[in-house]
Parts: structure tokens; C-alpha cells; sequence
């Protein structure tokens, strides 16, 4: 049986530059395949301070990949793939 989909967080601050950029990146990497039907929600922690706090998020953008395996991060504007992809690896088989 296979794992549960992970659920995957995004954590951003308003509309800055780096926010809109792993926004739009991780749109792509949804678009071209292994994460379309995952779930993505975001937060913006001007708007939920007590929630990103309440996760340990004291940079963004960042994402958290919570799956079965564990929760990873990944840290900036989702701008190398390569990394993205090796942290989403252990969810994609």
C-alpha cells in the first residue's frame, strides 16, 4: 500500500519578492507533474504570526513537507529544483 500523499505548506511573507518567486516556482513544479494532485496550502505569516511561530518558522519563504516519513524543510524561493526534488524524493515513490 502506498504512503499518503504529503501535505505540503508553504510559509510567506505578504507579496515580497522571494514569496512571489516560490510561489510561482512551486506552481510550476505542480504544473509539470510529480506534486499535481498534492495539496499546497500557504501561509502568510503577516497574517498568521501565532501559526508559523507555533510550526518553528522563523524564515520564508519555507516549505514544509509533512508526509508519513517525517516533516522537511526547504528554505528560499524554490528556485533549485534539484534541491526541491531531492527533498520531496522519499514522497514521490
Amino acid at each position: 500500500m502506498p504512503d499518503a500523499a504529503p501535505r505540503l505548506r508553504l510559509y510567506i511573507a505578504g507579496s515580497s519578492p522571494n514569496s512571489r518567486k516560490a510561489l510561482a516556482n512551486l506552481a510550476r513544479l505542480r504544473a509539470e507533474g510529480p506534486a499535481s494532485a498534492w495539496v499546497i496550502e500557504t501561509v502568510d505569516v503577516f497574517e498568521q504570526p501565532q501559526r508559523a511561530l507555533a510550526d518553528g518558522i522563523l524564515m520564508t519563504p519555507q516549505l514544509l513537507i509533512l508526509s508519513e516519513r517525517g516533516a522537511r524543510a526547504v528554505v528560499g524561493d524554490l528556485g533549485d529544483r534539484t534541491a526541491l526534488l531531492a527533498a520531496l524524493a522519499p514522497d514521490l515513490t
